[in-house]
Formats: C-alpha cells, sequence, structure tokens
C-alpha cells in the first residue's frame, strides 16, 4: 500500500499566534494562510520539503483543556539554546509528570499544546544515524 502523512493537524483559538510560534520555532513558511486555517510547510528547497508533514492549525471554538494525545518532538544542535529561544518566543515550561532525570525537556507553545526539547545526540549516535525515540517514557 502506498500512504504517506500529509499533515498533522492542530486545533487553535488562534491560529495566526500559534502559526507565527511554530514558524519562528522551526524556520517554515506559510504556504496557506487565512483567518481560519495556517498551512506550514518547511523551508523550499530544503531535505525537509517535500518529506516532512505540514503542519495545520485550524480555527476551533473550544479551547484546550487537556494534555495533548500527541504532541511534537524537536532535536537541537543545543538542547540548552534551543530551549531558551523557545521560551523567548513564547513557550513555557509544562509538567506532565516529569521526574527531573529526563534528557528531554517538555515546553508548551502559546496556547498550551506539550512539545518535547530532546537531547543532543552524540557523535557516535550520529556517525551510527541514532535517531531513535528517546523521548518520555523513554528517559
Amino acid at each position: 500500500m502506498a500512504i504517506r502523512m500529509q499533515c498533522i493537524c492542530v486545533d487553535s483559538s488562534d491560529p495566526q499566534r500559534i502559526a507565527t510560534f511554530w514558524a519562528q520555532a522551526l524556520g517554515w513558511r506559510r504556504t496557506l494562510d487565512s483567518a481560519d486555517e495556517v498551512v506550514l510547510e518547511p523551508p523550499a528547497g530544503s531535505p525537509e520539503d517535500g518529506v516532512a508533514p505540514d503542519l495545520v492549525f485550524l480555527r476551533v471554538p473550544e479551547r484546550k483543556t487537556v494534555k495533548n494525545r500527541l504532541h511534537v518532538d524537536l532535536r537541537p544542535d543545543d538542547q540548552e539554546a534551543e530551549i531558551a529561544r523557545l521560551l523567548e518566543l513564547g513557550a513555557t515550561h509544562a509538567d506532565v509528570g516529569q521526574t527531573g532525570n529526563e534528557s528531554f525537556t517538555v515546553l508548551a507553545d502559546p496556547e498550551g499544546n506539550e512539545f518535547c526539547v530532546l537531547r543532543v545526540l552524540t557523535a557516535a549516535e550520529l556517525a551510527g544515524q541514532g535517531l531513535r525515540y528517546d523521548g518520555p517514557g523513554q528517559g
């Protein structure tokens, strides 16, 4: 069967605001921009262009009330610097039951959607394509 993930949709009370945060956080471009729907895609010509799923922010009447069942994990080159940059863009620290011993940090975007900033991969992991999952539940 031939199938691929096209997009990840995020319900939002203000698609413009949340898309601005994620566009700045990821360096992605807006490819559809209306009051009720904003689509972000990787930069044109980048290795992620046409591969990574689009992010679609859709206006809904209700606000977020509980922890997300689906979240984004970001893998930075410098975890500490990236956390500081994301906090400056409007992210906040989020508590989803961490113990304090995790190798990742949980943040929330301006509408409260949780996401993780993972640790930097070691040289050995990079050499071996060590893109294994090590987010929540993996320590």
